[in-house]
């Protein structure tokens, strides 16, 4: 049961958007911005930076509805599972695997984030633009990972609906609710 009177029905970051409109518009964009907009990462790869630190945060919302992105994106789940439980033996290249290693770092605090772990990602090709981008999706997924938690939203557990909200993210962005 949400912790404040939330509107019923709407699952997870939904319900406090709906609450509070006026917030939802700017969290929205930043989430387009950085998860759909183009860029050098993929629509892929940044969905599954999300997930990461969404799964590192242990906020199920959040982890399951970016992972169903980010499958939708990859056209394969199983890479989504792997990510979240070991990244550096999934199939993913060794450039996210190094920009997963900032994201992690970035999710325990933005301090633990070192030169030799910037250094490492520009060996593998990372720009100082996907640099950036990791940190503030990482970042932004923490406030985003907290607030869904900290109204202690509800969180169904029914797949198909996580796959059809992955759907409507992946083809449509961040900006409208889903259907």
């Amino acid at each position: 049961m949400p912790h404040i009177a939330l509107p019923e029905g709407l699952p997870g970051i939904s319900a406090g958007f709906a609450f509070r409109p006026e917030t939802a518009r700017p969290m929205r964009e930043l989430a387009h911005i950085l998860l759909h907009q183009p860029n050098s990462l993929t629509p892929g790869e940044r969905e599954l930076i999300a997930t990461y630190v969404s799964s590192e945060n242990d906020c199920y919302f959040c982890q399951t509805s970016h992972g169903a992105a980010a499958a939708c994106h990859l056209g394969n789940a199983e890479t989504v599972k792997q990510v979240k439980t070991d990244f550096l033996n999934a199939p993913i290249s060794p450039k996210l695997k190094a920009l997963l290693a900032i994201a992690a770092k970035v999710q325990k605090g933005g301090r633990s984030v070192t030169a030799e772990d910037v250094a490492a990602a520009r060996r593998q090709g990372a720009t100082d633009h996907e640099i950036h981008d990791t940190v503030l999706i990482a970042a932004a997924f923490c406030m985003y990972n907290r607030y869904v938690d900290g109204l202690d939203t509800w969180q169904p557990r029914d797949e198909s609906m996580y796959a059809e909200m992955g759907r409507h993210l992946a083809e449509s962005g961040y900006l409208k609710p889903s259907r």
